[in-house]
């Protein structure tokens, strides 16, 4: 799978551009600001409806106007010559609407799983470093390229926790001693029973993909990083959980967990049972990464664990865009060297650099200028 041609309109720094991609290594070469993290941020926004950079949509549209157009024409592969055009028109503060090879779809989130992508990014070591909300994005993501309906899963899981924690809000401060009323009684079981199912299901898709991908990581880790540590993740929560269990055996679980704390979610007013709790432990060897790795390691752990999705996926079937998005600046001459060949294989890679030298000619390919506003072909 592959980007053979990009479109913008008002997205970001773009006014207007159109640029000619296809399959292999294409660069994008230019200085601090000007734009280069912007294109390949609009092949992954038209991927995931996401950023990696920003949670709001308002940055995306250019100052002064008030939508952006993202629109790509991708290829299903080297040796596949369908071809699919995707549009998605954001409008901060109301509904984005998608096209389809120019028919619209009743959702947006429709458009997710058309065109897959793995992106890496100096904003990934927060994968490492970061809060555990950074980890739960990482993996959730990852689920939702492996199978696209979970994007539909995990809205329906927020919408039920936010209703939930609406309700537990408003009986918040009650006594251990003094039950709720009835009424509210009555209307939280219901709220259980939906986050149990829904979470039940987006637990067994995380436990799966996270023993998926722990070998990948550990091998890609082994093939940047100059010292062989063995990468562990492990995945943490306040129930007891299996990467053995059932859909139906985690759902039972989080339904026994929420009974057991209601009394304390009254009394605090807050949901402390499900997925949005939880947390991934990395490691390296025996100690884990958080508070122990150097800056090197964590930054390599952090693109092990892209490089291994990228695997992962491919493993299932898909050949996803690789997005490397101003990585080799941070790297040393050794990894620069690993990493360039362990991505040669890859259908399309997309790589930003503020200094061309820093890209290993292995990775040569096409190579763009960015500069006030233009992208230009390297002669």
């Amino acid at each position: 799978m592959f980007v053979d041609h990009l479109q913008l309109a008002d997205f970001r720094s773009y006014a207007h551009l159109d640029v000619p991609l296809g399959s292999g290594v294409s660069t994008f070469v230019g200085a601090n600001g000007q734009g280069k993290t912007n294109l390949v941020e609009a092949v992954e926004y038209l991927s995931t409806l996401s950023s990696h950079r920003v949670s709001s949509e308002v940055p995306l549209v250019r100052f002064g106007t008030e939508r952006a157009v993202v629109r790509a024409r991708v290829q299903a592969g080297l040796d596949d010559p369908r071809q699919l055009q995707l549009e998605i028109e954001i409008t901060p503060g109301k509904a984005n609407r998608a096209k389809l090879n120019r028919s619209p779809l009743r959702r947006a989130r429709e458009l997710v799983g058309a065109l897959r992508t793995v992106v890496f990014s100096p904003e990934d070591l927060s994968t490492v470093k970061g809060d555990p909300s950074e980890r739960r994005r990482f993996l959730d993501e990852l689920v939702v390229a492996r199978w696209p309906r979970f994007s539909g899963v995990r809205a329906d899981y927020d919408r039920v926790l936010r209703q939930r924690s609406t309700l537990l809000k408003s009986l918040s401060g009650r006594s251990r001693a003094v039950s709720p009323p009835p009424e509210a009684a009555s209307t939280l079981d219901v709220w259980d029973a939906h986050l149990a199912q829904v979470g039940g299901e987006l637990l067994a898709a995380r436990l799966r993909t996270l023993a998926d991908l722990a070998p990948h990581a550990s091998q890609a880790y082994a093939d940047i990083a100059p010292t062989n540590s063995q990468v562990g993740a492990t995945y943490k929560s306040g129930l007891e959980l299996s990467d053995q269990m059932s859909r139906d055996e985690l759902t039972e679980v989080m339904t026994i967990g929420l009974k057991q704390r209601r009394s304390d979610e009254i009394q605090r007013g807050l949901c402390l049972v499900g997925p949005h709790r939880d947390d991934i432990t990395l490691a390296l060897g025996p100690m884990p990464a958080k508070g122990y790795a150097s800056h090197g390691e964590s930054w390599s752990l952090a693109l092990a664990m892209r490089l291994g999705s990228f695997q992962l996926l491919r493993g299932d079937g898909v050949e996803p865009v690789l997005v490397l998005d101003d990585v080799f600046a941070e790297l040393d001459n050794t990894r620069r060297q690993r990493l360039a060949g362990s991505v040669l294989s890859a259908e399309q890679v997309l790589v930003t650099a503020a200094v061309g030298a820093d890209v290993p000619v292995e990775l040569a390919g096409r190579r763009y200028q960015v500069a006030d506003g233009e992208v230009t072909p390297d002669e």
